[in-house]
């Protein structure tokens, strides 16, 4: 990344967005609150998003069905934590946060495995072709869901923190739960990881040179359709771990979370720039921050602030904060 061309601009989004709320909830202690609780929750929604964003980037292909590995690592993450009942029971913080890693992990590689074969089967015949991939996409999440209930049964299931995460810590007057403090930590190390990966070593920079000329990757010998599905997977890996954080957000699952959380995505990925990590980083603090300004101050608007939020950034920037590439 040259820093001495790089944008600032969209990066003054955040506290903006932050400043302005602050006199419209009037209480400081409140105001904190909230904000890190948006800070939370948008760290999650860019650990799902920004998996999307590479695929959607590099392979230009539009995937509907990336809610069903967010759903499919929440359900893993029920199974693995309740098998652990003694490490999440624990008053041992440090036994807390093994059973949460290991959980992390299982569901990792199983959404990891369940989008190799995605990709095979399902997105890999319909390259080039949007229309389609809406379409067979959209399929797949609903053949996801319906595999879910099979293995989980339909019902609401509860995913409850580990002992040592509950509650929260007083930061002066203001409450700040222990598990979003935990969702930032993630979610900074996940952007750290990216960022590395992608501007300081080899496979990063193909996957740049392809988002940019797919072709001239190619002509250098370069096989392009192993670097597709390296991205698929790891971005389906991605899903898997939000999908533990959001869960563990939510403290229950359901087989059409991943839906549900599809519509937040997309929005975030719009707002970003499609492609580009850093804007996904940025659009998914901006989404977080304002559903819970909004949530607080005005809960029957709520539902449509990410939508006006995602409008007014398009006005000012119709490609984006960071578009990598115009589609």
């Amino acid at each position: 990344m040259n820093w001495a061309e790089l944008d600032y601009k969209p990066l003054l989004l955040v506290p903006l967005l932050a400043l302005l709320a602050l006199p419209l909830v009037g209480s400081g202690s409140t105001w904190v609150t909230l904000t890190m609780a948006g800070l939370a929750m948008g760290m999650i929604i860019f650990i799902i998003a920004s998996g999307l964003t590479l695929i959607f980037g590099l392979m230009d292909v539009l995937n509907f069905g990336h809610g069903v590995f967010i759903a499919l690592g929440a359900f893993v993450a029920t199974s693995v934590l309740g098998a652990m009942g003694d490490w999440t029971g624990s008053p041992e913080l440090w036994r807390n946060l093994l059973a949460v890693l290991l959980a992390m992990g299982v569901a990792m590689a199983v959404a990891a495995a369940a989008g190799l074969a995605f990709e095979r089967f399902i997105v890999r015949p319909v390259y080039g072709q949007h229309l389609k991939q809406i379409l067979i996409t959209m399929g797949g999440m609903i053949i996801g869901e319906e595999l879910i209930k099979v293995i989980w049964g339909p019902q609401q299931i509860a995913l409850p923190l580990p002992d040592g995460l509950r509650g929260s810590l007083l930061v002066g007057d203001a409450a700040i739960e222990k598990f979003r403090l935990l969702a930032v930590v993630v979610g900074l190390a996940v952007f750290a990881i990216q960022a590395w990966t992608l501007g300081r070593t080899k496979i990063g920079l193909l996957i740049r040179a392809g988002v940019q000329d797919r072709e001239m990757v190619e002509a250098l010998g370069y096989r392009i359709r192993r670097l597709f599905v390296g991205v698929f997977v790891v971005g389906s890996a991605l899903a898997g771990l939000g999908g533990v954080m959001w869960g563990l957000y939510q403290q229950n699952v359901v087989p059409q979370m991943g839906a549900q959380v599809n519509v937040l995505i997309f929005i975030v990925i719009i707002i970003g720039g499609l492609g580009s990590t850093g804007g996904a980083l940025i659009g998914s603090l901006m989404v977080g921050l304002m559903a819970n300004y909004t949530g607080f101050l005005a809960p029957k608007v709520a539902l449509f602030s990410n939508i006006a939020l995602m409008v007014s950034v398009l006005l000012w920037r119709p490609q984006g904060v960071y578009p990598v590439a115009n589609r």
